[in-house]
């Protein structure tokens, strides 16, 4: 894309009538993003209208753009499970709601999230046996609940799971006599060990011998040497993946855990309690800490890069890992050119290659691309965009914009040999269009955006640096073509251009920042938005006699150092721009130029990062050095 008049579209367009601009158009500026977890999911200027959206999600919250602080959240606070399972759904604002759920349940725990431990179970304490036969729902919280069950079923007894006693039962005197009168078909053994440590003919004889013997069981060789009876301890207490103690109750095990960091406790293999934190800090994918609330993690992690917030389950809520593309347009169409240029990028993303040209009225295209390219891009890993243009060619922009059949004719061509390709993108590059083509391009690049997307085609459009005061004025509406295509391209350069009449530089500092401010306005998604980034210089050439401008040129970045060495050049600061004034005289003529350099490139890398924008464009690769490139790497 070449460097664009910032003017020409207002200058092309005064000439048509429009209705009178009365009003100051709105701040559209977003300054709130609403997320699902890490996925942003929309923008709003307003928070009321930013909460009232979120609150349509679950696990959402609202963050300041820029800042990235949290202003609003519905992470929900306690967490049920049953056994090591919690079920999607089983997250709740309040402990009263998770309780309302987990009385349905056995073995059921609610997580403070915010804590270290369960809040609530009702694991239970008592179970039911007749005989050597017990059920599953024959497990209480409360003995005089295993009672009560216990009347329907004779000759039962109650297990004290919290101590393995035998507790109580219905057998009378008389019947546990006659029991222990017959054969001795109870053996006490521990695990592991085939020597019998007593025989008894009733059960709760050989259940009271069993408690001296740790890690017992009792077994009835009636019945194939079936376990009704273990003395073991079944809760696992680790410290991180090392085995420390063990216990009869899950409430034991707690207990003792709460003395130590880094505890899990297991029942079956299977993880029922921790005192973890819930909230773990990954940077890349190393583990890196742990927090209880999620405002202490975010607070940590502002202070680095590659974060990720996760909970103790691994879901990821929140990240700061998003980098800016880095955007690079080849102003060519030849093999050669395009590799060389690449090859000295350093994080390059996406190459625009200038392979695609409207070549008639009638919509004919004319087609530069080659597959050598594509095929070294895609080996190199980068993504191809190829530009789009018109000639920067007003008249025969608005005869191709008047006629619909012509659109079709060139759109297919386009997206049908994009396809063909194999390309990621098409980067729509149309300047210098008249004013009253406004709507008439709007609808042409809905159509092509449209076609595009069915072949699975991004569509980017490149932008004039406008101001929303006389955007009504200007041949495109950055609004709406804001909301049709995927990325929209300021093109922050030509503040001075080839035909202005007093010196200036490229693109001041300043207004290139306020080139980005007013895009928001128009509430253009900062998602959406790349900013455009000049690698060239203009140099004017000025009478010292009566400080007449008499011509000027571009000068490419790489070629400053060696005309600054050569022409023993002076180097000044200007507060306007906010750049170096660099100043020499040669022949009789003073020449001015306001330096371009890592410094600047990576001053404008920071005002896309400060606006959260979605990465930068460089017009044009070549005229670089590696050294650009290395510079604003760790800016990404």
């Amino acid at each position: 894309m070449r460097g664009s008049r910032w003017v020409a579209a207002l200058l092309v367009s005064v000439t048509v009538l429009v209705t009178p601009f009365t009003a100051m158009a709105a701040n559209k500026t977003t300054k709130y993003r609403v997320y699902q977890n890490e996925t942003a999911v929309s923008e709003f200027s307003d928070l009321k209208q930013a909460i009232a959206y979120a609150g349509g999600y679950k696990e959402s919250y609202v963050e300041e753009i820029g800042s990235r602080k949290w202003v609003w959240n519905n992470y929900p606070r306690y967490k049920l499970y049953q056994y090591d399972v919690s079920l999607p759904g089983w997250e709740f604002a309040t402990l009263e709601e998770a309780k309302a759920v987990a009385r349905y349940y056995g073995h059921a725990a609610i997580r403070d999230m915010q804590s270290t431990s369960w809040v609530w179970n009702n694991y239970p304490r008592y179970r039911l046996y007749q005989g050597s036969i017990t059920l599953d729902t024959w497990e209480f919280a409360d003995l005089k609940d295993a009672i009560a069950a216990a009347k329907y079923y004779l000759g039962s007894h109650v297990i004290d799971l919290q101590t393995n006693k035998w507790v109580w039962d219905n057998i009378s005197a008389a019947e546990k006599d006659k029991l222990r009168q017959g054969a001795g078909i109870y053996k006490v053994r521990q695990q592991g060990v085939s020597t019998d440590l007593g025989t008894f003919a009733y059960l709760e004889d050989a259940v009271t011998e069993a408690l001296k013997w740790y890690d017992s069981v009792v077994i009835d060789t009636s019945n194939s040497g079936e376990v009704v009876y273990s003395n073991g301890r079944p809760y696992k207490v680790y410290q991180n993946d090392t085995p420390i103690a063990e216990f009869i109750s899950v409430d034991e095990a707690i207990a003792y855990s709460q003395w130590y960091l880094h505890i899990t406790i297991k029942l079956n293999g299977k993880e029922i309690w921790t005192n973890n934190p819930y909230y773990e800090v990954y940077q890349n994918d190393n583990k890196v800490t742990a927090f209880k609330t999620i405002s202490e993690a975010l607070q940590f992690s502002q202070w680095y890069t590659g974060i990720s917030i996760r909970t103790y389950h691994g879901k990821r809520i929140w990240n700061n890992s998003c980098k800016l593309l880095y955007w690079g347009w080849n102003g060519s169409s030849a093999a050669d050119t395009i590799k060389k240029q690449v090859q000295t990028t350093v994080g390059l993303d996406i190459d625009s290659p200038t392979w695609f040209q409207l070549a008639d009225a009638n919509g004919a295209m004319k087609d530069m691309s080659n597959k050598e390219s594509i095929a070294w891009l895609k080996s190199q890993g980068y993504d191809i965009h190829p530009l789009v243009n018109n000639q920067f060619d007003s008249a025969l922009t608005t005869q191709f914009l008047a006629n619909p059949a012509a659109q079709q004719t060139f759109i297919k061509a386009l997206t049908n040999r994009a396809a063909e390709l194999g390309v990621d993108g098409l980067n729509i590059d149309f300047e210098n269009l008249a004013g009253k083509d406004r709507a008439a391009f709007t609808t042409f690049m809905s159509s092509l955006t449209t076609a595009a997307r069915a072949k699975g085609l991004l569509v980017s459009v490149d932008l004039p640096r406008g101001s929303v005061k006389w955007n009504h004025l200007s041949a495109f509406d950055h609004e709406k073509l804001a909301g049709i295509v995927d990325y929209v391209v300021t093109m922050a350069y030509d503040q001075h251009y080839s035909g202005s009449d007093k010196p200036g530089s490229v693109s001041g500092l300043p207004w290139a920042e306020e080139g980005v401010q007013e895009f928001l306005e128009y509430g253009i998604p900062r998602d959406k938005l790349v900013l455009g980034i000049p690698y060239y210089v203009r140099e004017w050439k000025i009478n010292p006699g009566t400080g007449a401008l008499e011509s000027n040129r571009a000068i490419y970045m790489k070629d400053i150092p060696a005309l600054i060495a050569a022409k023993k050049a002076v180097s000044t600061w200007d507060p306007q721009f906010q750049q170096y004034k660099v100043e020499y005289e040669d022949g009789g003529y003073r020449y001015v130029f306001w330096l371009e350099n890592e410094e600047t490139v990576k001053a404008r890398v920071d005002i896309a990062n400060k606006y959260d924008l979605a990465g930068v464009a460089a017009w044009r690769l070549g005229y670089e050095t590696t050294d650009v490139w290395n510079s604003i790497l760790q800016l990404k």
